[in-house]
């Protein structure tokens, strides 16, 4: 397990261990791949980010994953594997994250991306990205690279 202050100074405690802070989080983040480039999404408010949000009432996490980045990017999901779980003691209340891997098999054309902007294909991520105002704040703790140093590890098993 890392701990670590995020972005806004709130603490983070970060665990690839199988669900250590809840069987039933409230919130996925996807890391997604298609083909050699990460898929992210641009959100109207925060930028650049990987897809992600909520899990809705009577959805599993995993399913929350899939709907998430079909909605924000129109990624159709050929694998998905969870990464890790992350708990933020954040100042309104406390939030336990999934993230997961996912390849992306196609890109669907929407003509609504929900609260984004929609697809953005990244080949490689910019030294210092949190240096970087197009880039969302969620980009830029300790989670994206802990969990990207965790996914080399399996990438050439998947």
């Amino acid at each position: 397990m890392i701990t670590f202050r995020d972005y806004y100074n709130n603490e983070v405690k970060m665990s690839f261990a199988d669900h250590p802070f809840s069987d039933q989080p409230k919130h996925v983040w996807v890391i997604c791949r298609y083909g050699s480039k990460w898929l992210l999404t641009r959100h109207k408010d925060r930028g650049l980010e990987f897809p992600g949000g909520k899990v809705e009432k009577g959805e599993t996490a995993e399913h929350a994953a899939l709907r998430e980045v079909m909605e924000e990017t129109g990624g159709v999901v050929q694998q998905l594997k969870y990464v890790g779980q992350y708990f933020v003691a954040g100042k309104a209340g406390h939030i336990v994250k999934n993230v997961y891997y996912a390849i992306i098999s196609e890109l669907r054309k929407k003509s609504n991306y929900m609260e984004t902007y929609g697809p953005v294909l990244v080949e490689k991520f910019p030294s210092h990205l949190a240096q970087h105002a197009e880039y969302s704040f969620m980009m830029k703790d300790k989670v994206l690279p802990s969990a990207l140093h965790h996914i080399d590890k399996f990438e050439k098993t998947m």
